[in-house]
């Protein structure tokens, strides 16, 4: 009797384990499949830039700096992207989500001077494709908050014990969260009439 006690004891604990472990594998996949949701809308911003960048050269001439500058950055976001999809990993996934995070500084400034160009603001195609990204940053967004909730969700769950040994045994690594990294992110915007 004791052995069968034993036994059902050893049983009811794998099984326990191996719940532990699926729900884990559930959980880092949901988390995955978040920031692939990101992922699509990243390249979708990266194929609009170039777009933009030579609409506004058009009218911007003389700000070349900053028309280079968001290449520049654009080409940096792209390559981190594709570095993560080679190996995914979370210091990968840092690296490119604060890439992304200069990219968007860069926009920020090509949007800030494109208002002191009244025909690159009533370009026709340049307002298709401002409006076109405004759409894919606000889809951005929401699929931020999507992976944040993501992550946040697995971390927990792979964080309470028993349910970290079982991580940890496993290879299960903390996720993150796409943060701002920029300091002027952080800073509410000045208007003024």
């Amino acid at each position: 009797m004791e052995l069968y006690l034993i036994l059902g004891v050893i049983v009811f604990l794998l099984f326990y384990c191996v719940r532990i472990y699926n729900r884990l594998i559930e959980l880092r996949n949901n988390f995955q499949n978040s920031f692939a949701q990101i992922d699509v809308q990243l390249k979708r911003r990266h194929d609009l830039i170039p777009n933009l960048v030579e609409t506004a050269k058009k009218f911007m001439s003389h700000e070349r700096e900053t028309l280079e500058a968001v290449i520049q950055a654009r080409n940096n976001a792209s390559r981190k992207q594709k570095e993560y999809e080679e190996r995914p990993g979370r210091k990968n996934m840092e690296e490119l989500l604060g890439m992304e995070s200069i990219l968007t500084g860069s926009l920020g400034k090509l949007f800030a001077l494109s208002e002191n160009y009244p025909d690159l603001k009533s370009d026709q195609t340049m307002l298709e494709l401002m409006e076109e990204l405004r759409t894919t940053e606000n889809r951005i967004s929401y699929a931020r908050q999507a992976m944040n909730d993501a992550s946040t969700y697995f971390n927990s769950a792979r964080e309470i014990f028993p349910n970290i040994v079982i991580a940890n045994l496993f290879g299960f690594e903390r996720t993150c969260l796409w943060k701002i990294q920029e300091e002027r992110e952080r800073e509410t915007p000045k208007v003024s009439f």
